[in-house]
């Protein structure tokens, strides 16, 4: 569905791409303007450089995420330090969870054909007791239907600088971080695994909507404007002996032989029927507004936005399902980013690629969806002068930053205003210049 190639399209049923549009929406809302850094020491700086350049793509791996029901985010160590492999859900597989649903043992494949033969890798991670061990497993196949025989690992020149196996001790979670939907999964509510953001009954509602969008497209094919003109008008080509239309019009003439005569049937005839595009465009609209309501979006992000939300109560309550879908999937690829980052810290220790040494985390999240960035502040500047909040958490939740980045804002804004009070000329008629003395003498302090 998401690659536009869903069971239902046909040659009389048309795709909208509703899946791709709808992952594509939920990815970009979650990432909306997204900041989060890395810091603390020589440790975290490093981390920080390796975590910066994945977030440039973040948007795009929340979307194959969105899509398919999960994403893994898993580092590993090579020749230019730590880099970071991005792992859709059709390619890790996994094996068990532990109590709090967390996977303490999975295989990763990786696959490539060289010629006839097909080469794969799976890369397995167990984690019992605290230690973790990787097994490197390589199989050698002719055909699709099976992994085939398995090969040293060594003899593949892609894989040959890969150790067969390794283990690591005191180990508390998996070396990567798993990004899954926060959804119930209703395929398998035994599963902790994630689903698709339109999994379950939205499968069908998605069907029903290309078939309708297919209707529409067939309306306006069947209702097309012609012209039915007697073959007997036509000049036939000598040459190719087929009917020749006006040049560029033969899109519009329908030829037809009226054995009958011009009695019965005039030799030319047009064909221009009414539409009935409103009436399916109205059907398509609902449809879109059940989809949206099963994918936890505001109405508008799919249908018609002219059509939606007639009062206040509809409004707040359409924002609040869109804003409340976004937020738990934000809190889902934090706790996936925390994840990674461990893992990525585990690695510069047991490789010594960083120094030791701590560090910290920090996502400041944007929330506009439901949230109006221009009525935050005028209420922020109403409660400050009102002494009903300090300058400190209004700059917090304006500008969406932390507490020690808003006072460093109010140390540089009380610097700016020192430096122009400084340099004010306040002479208005008077002998009231910097510098000067006032009418009766007494000199101006210029820090005042």
């Amino acid at each position: 569905m998401y690659e536009g190639k869903p069971p239902w399209k046909s040659r009389t049923v048309d795709t909208m791409g509703l899946p791709a549009s709808i992952a594509r929406e939920v990815a970009r809302l979650v990432t909306l303007e997204l900041k989060t850094e890395v810091k603390g020491s020589a440790r975290a700086v490093y981390m920080d450089k390796t975590y910066q350049k994945l977030l440039k793509k973040l948007r795009i791996y929340t979307e194959y995420g969105c899509a398919k029901g999960g994403l893994i985010f898993k580092p590993y160590p090579s020749l230019g330090g730590i880099d970071i492999q991005i792992i859709q859900a059709d390619a890790f597989f996994p094996i068990s969870f532990d109590n709090s649903g967390k996977i303490n043992h999975c295989v990763f494949l990786e696959q490539f054909r060289k010629g006839n033969k097909i080469y794969s890798r799976l890369e397995i991670h167990n984690l019992q007791n605290n230690k973790l061990s990787i097994t490197n497993r390589v199989y050698l196949s002719t055909n699709d239907f099976s992994l085939g025989s398995e090969i040293w690992v060594g003899m593949v020149d892609r894989w040959q600088d890969l150790s067969q196996s390794a283990v690591f001790s005191d180990v508390d979670r998996l070396p990567f971080g798993y990004f899954k939907m926060p959804l119930a999964n209703t395929e398998d509510s035994d599963s902790p695994l994630g689903v698709s953001i339109y999994s379950g009954d939205t499968v069908g509602l998605i069907c029903e909507a290309d078939r309708r969008y297919s209707q529409i497209n067939w309306e306006y094919d069947a209702k097309e404007a012609a012209v039915h003109i007697a073959q007997s008008l036509l000049r036939v080509n000598p040459q190719t002996q087929e009917n020749e239309y006006p040049e560029g019009k033969d899109r519009l003439y329908r030829a037809f032989d009226y054995n009958t005569g011009a009695q019965d049937k005039p030799l030319l005839d047009t064909f221009s029927p009414d539409i009935r595009d409103q009436s399916y465009y109205n059907g398509l609209n609902h449809q879109l507004r059940l989809i949206e309501f099963n994918c936890g979006l505001a109405y508008g992000t799919l249908s018609d936005p002219n059509n939606v939300d007639k009062t206040a109560e509809e409004i707040r309550s359409s924002k609040q399902r869109s804003f409340q879908m976004v937020s738990d999937t934000q809190g889902a690829l934090q706790d996936a980013l925390d994840d990674l980052l461990y893992a990525v810290d585990f690695y510069c220790t047991v490789y010594n690629i960083a120094p030791s040494g701590n560090y910290e985390v920090t996502y400041v999240w944007d929330d506009s969806i439901i949230t109006d960035k221009k009525a935050v502040i005028d209420e922020n500047i109403k409660l400050t002068d009102a002494s009903l909040r300090s300058k400190t958490t209004a700059i917090m939740e304006i500008n969406r930053c932390t507490e020690e980045e808003a006072l460093k804002e109010l140390e540089r804004i009380a610097r700016e205003g020192r430096i122009v009070a400084q340099n004010v000329d306040w002479t208005d008629g008077d002998d009231w210049s910097r510098g000067k003395g006032d009418q009766d003498g007494e000199e101006i302090n210029d820090t005042t």
